[in-house]
């Protein structure tokens, strides 16, 4: 009785596979489209072969049409002749342009000294030149023997100074020196993570400590690190101190001075500023000048909305030497910086 009943169940089973597989058949043929055969390749005609664009010229015209935002300001000076007609539209321009009324009045009392006639861009371009501070931009690794030198980065918050200090380690990795990154801002972990980040890309090596630690003993760690391994170069990030909380900056005095303690030797303390920001960072920079004894400005996002002015302003005002600007996002973009170059970048047709 039970083995036919098995039989039975195994009999209505296989009935049931063979339903479904014709079913399946039917659906197969009615879905069915008949697909045309490929169309044969077009011909592809070219007349001649077109040319590799020229490397040098691209790279001569880059700082220029990346200076958009600032070129568009001072282009209301471009074929202006020297009189009175035109001061207020340049005191205009000058003021729009981040250069500041210190400067500007400066400026246009020597245009006004240097005589009516000529061109007016020859003249502004002679007196903005004449603005900038002779001083060497170069990076400083001179050190005492036995010394590892130690490039140190401040600024506040959200100017670019982790990101600047991630380029600089790939320039310098590429160049064959041997780096080591501090994550010295220790109060905001994606700091670290981007350095980190950056190290990976570089080839550098990098030291970072517990979120919330001391940032001088990170930076002391590092450099002690630099000079076991026989590295060439430390760059120091630190938190972004804001220039108007004095314990913040008396914390980055300490940063300073434990980082030029032996093994380590500060050449160049680089402060990191946001080109976009105009006027403010004038006050910036006289609150971390005081601070921590700044050798130099990188100023960044030049490629965006700023007006360029802010470059003029730093140097006359302050005497500060701007070293290093960007352009851009990629490591290349961060460039050494050239008065005549940049100068000729803002006012050239």
């Amino acid at each position: 009785m039970i083995i036919a009943l098995v039989a039975a169940l195994v009999v209505i089973a296989v009935a049931l596979v063979l339903v479904q597989r014709r079913r399946r058949r039917r659906r197969r043929r009615h879905l069915f489209i008949p697909v045309a055969p490929p169309a044969a390749a077009s011909e592809i005609l070219v007349a001649e072969p077109v040319a590799m664009p020229d490397v040098a010229a691209v790279e001569a015209a880059t700082l220029a049409s990346r200076l958009g935002g600032a070129r568009g300001v001072f282009s209301r000076l471009r074929g202006a002749e020297a009189d009175a007609a035109v001061r207020e539209v340049v005191e205009e321009v000058l003021l729009r342009s981040d250069v500041g009324v210190t400067t500007t009045t400066r400026l246009l009392e020597e245009l006004s000294t240097a005589g009516s006639g000529g061109s007016l861009v020859a003249t502004l371009r002679e007196r903005l030149l004449a603005s900038f501070v002779t001083a060497d931009r170069s990076l400083s690794t001179t050190v005492e023997a036995g010394r590892v030198p130690v490039w140190l980065f401040v600024g506040v918050n959200g100017v670019g100074k982790t990101t600047t200090i991630g380029k600089l380690a790939s320039r310098e990795v590429a160049t064959g020196h041997r780096v080591v990154m501090a994550a010295g801002d220790t109060f905001r972990a994606a700091a670290a993570d981007q350095l980190e980040m950056w190290s990976q890309r570089s080839g550098a090596d990098i030291v970072r400590g517990a979120e919330g630690s001391d940032p001088s003993s990170v930076i002391h760690d590092a450099i002690e690190r630099a000079a076991a391994k026989g590295s060439s170069l430390v760059l120091a990030d630190t938190a972004g101190r804001l220039h108007t909380n004095n314990n913040l900056l008396d914390e980055l005095s300490k940063v300073r001075r434990v980082a030029d303690r032996s093994p380590g030797q500060v050449t160049e303390t680089i402060l990191v500023v946001d080109a976009t920001t105009g006027q403010n960072a004038l006050s910036q920079a006289r609150q971390f000048m005081a601070a921590a004894s700044v050798t130099g400005v990188a100023l960044t996002k030049l490629d965006g909305t700023a007006r360029g002015g802010i470059v003029v302003a730093l140097e006359s005002e302050l005497g500060i030497p701007v070293k290093l600007i960007g352009v851009g996002e990629t490591a290349a973009d961060l460039l050494p910086f050239d008065p005549v170059e940049f100068v000729d970048a803002l006012l050239a047709p």
